[in-house]
């Protein structure tokens, strides 16, 4: 009685306990799935290596790299998919694939019908997520058992990843004929555009290649026996595709339009025409994007220009075809836009698939001696300095610098010449003289600021670095340049996009930069290239040549550009041939000419006068200011509180007895005296002219009751002994030793007299050596004075060696 009163609540009981139980079971399923699904897990895009993707400044493809695994295959995320080509996949492949569970069992039931009762081709019946699985982990699904696996791990696959993900790595992964994968790489393959470029006929024909790719890209055979293009798809890929288009205009809608569209011949580009531009730079932005990546992943825009580049490898190939015959082999050159500092071409070699010439030697890297391009930042340094102004006489007289003796290039010397022309010319003791004068920076100090690389100490250069004694690469050297172009401010180049556009650290100053520039202005075209058509802007240019004939240079800026031009052999055998201004010139106007006549909208950077520079007038044979006996006249640019100025002592007015010929003495009668003007020219000018056969009147002596004419002109200057120079005294040939004593002098001067620690060693005819035999080391002071009382004196160390 008791018992039966109590059994609902029993049985209450029991259906609790079952109910409790089968919550906690189904909470554990739950809790499962969710650990499954949300438990840290990699990203199918890890599962395997990518391409990458060059890309020029307009979005042209440069080239396409294979991935660690040799294929071609770009990771692209779904969201950056266009949604047609999306469809038209699940369309083809699983149009129920957002609803199964990996797995659709009538499909595979339909498969195994047809393949194993009714036996006729092969189908498997296979979920997109099931495809993704046999491509993820290799799986041979044509066996029962492998089928099973493939059935496991795509059920696997739906419970750890979301759709999205498993379609956007189907889409990856996805076999597109030979080693190409995925719908990125295809597209840029087989049709050369980004997936998001696609039209509707290019995402339908990639849609339905996956689905039997091998039989696909034998219907491509006919594309790579022969041409790049094709007209047409092959008869078999275009009816699998227009069956997918009447497919889709149930499910999308169409129009007459469209479908005209579709009838239109298909251009298909065949793996084997894959870009492949520029090499060397290519190759240069994949090692530095390895060194430090940047975000775009499988992704570089480079800011190259494909047409530049293909202006400038023209004209590479045209030019050095003419010297071949000469044993000239290879040439680079280097383009760069001002304005970003952007590499727009950038040619290596003559020829990256030439073994014979190291053609995949990127030449633009190379470290080589630059001649005589170095001169402009020498000249640019010392206006800077207060050394000079564009028009400052220099001398181009035998002259040596402690040991070095360097030499003009034609082993001629012409005597006074203007900064202009000694930099437009290349003379080399001018330059020379100049670095000897620079003291902070030296020419070393700026090119370590400018940032040259590996460069040995400044004593292992001495003087000669101006003349090419060191080396730089040719994108160091195309730097310098722009540092001109930009008013003296150094940029670092740009061969990525992403690299961002540096401010940049100034070297030089407004000033200088812009003098320089207009120095480098006034070179005139080379011979080879006078009959070309006049360039619409003004070219800046300089020429190198290294020692022993290894390298050939042009360096220069027009418009936005800077081009650097090299010509010579990768061996660095020397050969006659090889001269900046025979050789490279000719290469680099028909780079300049052909891009300038191919962009007429390309203009001269506005090119304004610094504040601080002014124009002065200066007597034109001396460079300094005009005296009233100055015949010739001109004018140059001055920075006011640098510049060197003073008023010119070449021209004097003399009053000659006209009598004897010589100087008369006041008072002067004007019936025996006249009135001239002579040319007071230093010793070592003189003899230039001498040298040359260039007659220069001899200015009368002074006369004897002249005083202040007599201590008029200027006075002696030490040749040599050099400043700061030590000579070295051999102990065991002491009487061989002996040091030259040499002064430069004024016109009027006949005689100078020499002194060591005031006492006199002997006397020496106006611009003639005197030789001294030194008898112990110390330090001693040499002093030169000169007939009318003037004098020099410079301080002198010599050494004892064995």
């Amino acid at each position: 009685m008791k018992m039966h009163k109590f059994r609902p609540l029993w049985w209450l009981g029991r259906l609790i306990w079952r109910w409790q139980n089968t919550l906690v079971g189904v909470m554990l399923v739950v809790a499962t799935l969710a650990a499954i699904r949300y438990w840290p897990r990699p990203p199918l895009s890890a599962h395997a290596s990518s391409s990458i993707a060059v890309h020029g400044r307009g979005g042209e493809l440069l080239r396409l790299t294979l991935s660690r695994d040799d294929k071609y295959r770009q990771w692209l995320p779904l969201a950056q998919m266009p949604a047609p080509l999306v469809d038209a996949v699940l369309l083809q492949e699983d149009a129920w694939f957002r609803w199964h569970p990996g797995v659709n069992p009538i499909s595979l039931a339909r498969g195994a019908f047809v393949t194993y009762v009714q036996g006729g081709n092969r189908q498997g019946g296979s979920t997109l997520t099931m495809q993704l699985a046999r491509l993820m982990y290799g799986l041979n699904t044509r066996t029962p058992m492998g089928k099973l696996r493939q059935v496991g791990l795509a059920v696997w696959l739906e419970m750890r990843y979301a759709k999205d993900d498993i379609l956007e790595a189907y889409l990856n992964y996805a076999p597109y004929g030979r080693n190409v994968e995925g719908v990125a790489a295809a597209s840029l393959v087989y049709f050369g555009k980004p997936a998001q470029d696609l039209s509707l006929p290019e995402m339908l024909t990639l849609a339905v290649i996956p689905q039997d790719p091998t039989r696909r890209m034998r219907e491509f055979a006919a594309i790579d026996s022969g041409a790049q293009t094709a007209d047409t798809l092959g008869r078999g890929l275009r009816a699998a595709r227009d069956r997918l288009y009447a497919r889709w205009r149930l499910v999308h809608g169409g129009s007459e339009g469209t479908d005209a569209v579709f009838r239109l011949p298909l251009r298909v580009r065949a793996p084997s025409a894959l870009p492949f531009v520029a090499p060397h730079a290519v190759e240069q932005a994949l090692r530095e994007s390895s060194l430090d990546p940047g975000p775009g992943g499988s992704r570089i825009d480079m800011t190259l220009d494909p047409f530049l580049q293909a202006t400038v490898e023209r004209a590479v190939a045209d030019t050095l075809g003419r010297y071949e015959q000469r044993g000239v082999t290879n040439a680079a050159a280097l383009l760069v836009d001002t304005r970003d500092m952007g590499v727009r071409a950038l040619v290596g070699s003559a020829d990256y698939a030439d073994a014979r010439i190291g053609g995949q030697v990127n030449g633009t890297l190379a470290k080589r001696s630059p001649g005589s391009t170095l001169k402009p930042f020498i000249y640019a340094l010392g206006m800077d300095q207060g050394v000079l102004h564009p028009r400052t006489v220099l001398r181009d007289v035998p002259s040596s610098f402690g040991p070095f003796t360097p030499e003009n290039y034609d082993g001629r010397f012409l005597g006074p010449v203007t900064a202009t022309e000694a930099l437009v010319r290349s003379r080399n003791i001018p330059a020379v003289w100049v670095a000897s004068q620079l003291a902070s920076p030296t020419l070393y100090d700026f090119l370590r600021q400018a940032g040259i690389s590996r460069m040995a100490s400044e004593r292992h250069y001495g003087l000669a670095l101006v003349l090419g004694g060191g080396e730089v690469t040719m994108q160091e050297l195309a730097g310098l340049y722009a540092l001109l172009a930009n008013r003296g401010v150094l940029r670092p180049l740009r061969l990525r996009a992403s690299e961002p556009v540096a401010s940049g650290v100034r070297l030089l100053s407004e000033e200088a930069s812009f003098m320089t520039m207009d120095m480098l202005r006034q070179n005139p075209r080379p011979d080879e290239a006078t009959s070309a058509e006049p360039a619409r802007l003004p070219i800046y240019w300089k020429t190198g040549t290294s020692w022993g004939f290894r390298d050939a240079w042009t360096a220069g800026v027009f418009g936005p550009y800077v081009l650097v031009v090299w010509m010579g052999n990768f061996d660095g055998a020397g050969n006659p041939a090889l001269i900046g201004v025979e050789a490279a010139a000719p290469l680099f106007f028909r780079i300049a000419d052909a891009i300038l006549a191919q962009d007429r909208s390309l203009a001269e950077p506005a090119w304004t006068v610094p504040a601080h520079v002014k124009r002065v007038e200066v007597c034109l044979a001396s460079g300094d200011l005009p005296n009233t006996d100055c015949p010739q006249r001109g004018t140059t640019w001055f920075i006011p509180g640098k510049s060197p100025i003073r008023v010119s002592t070449v021209h004097r007015r003399v009053t000659i007895d006209t009598r004897t010929g010589r100087a008369a003495c006041p008072p002067f009668d004007p019936a025996h005296t006249r009135s001239e003007v002579f040319e007071y020219w230093p010793s070592d000018l003189a003899r230039v002219f001498a040298q040359a056969g260039i007659p220069r009147r001899q200015p009368p002596a002074p006369a004897s009751c002249d005083v202040d004419s007599a201590m008029a002109g200027d006075p002696p200057r030490i040749t040599s002994p050099v400043r700061g120079a030590s000579y070295s005294l051999r102990t065991r040939h002491v009487d061989d030793d002996r040091i030259a004593f040499h002064a430069t002098v004024d016109a009027g001067v006949r005689e100078v007299y020499w002194f060591l620690d005031d006492a006199f060693l002997g006397s020496a005819r106006a611009g003639e050596t005197f030789f001294w035999q030194p008898g112990s080391p110390g330090s001693h002071v040499a002093r030169v004075v000169d007939d009318r009382g003037r004098a020099d004196s410079r301080e002198l160390r010599i050494e004892a060696t064995q």
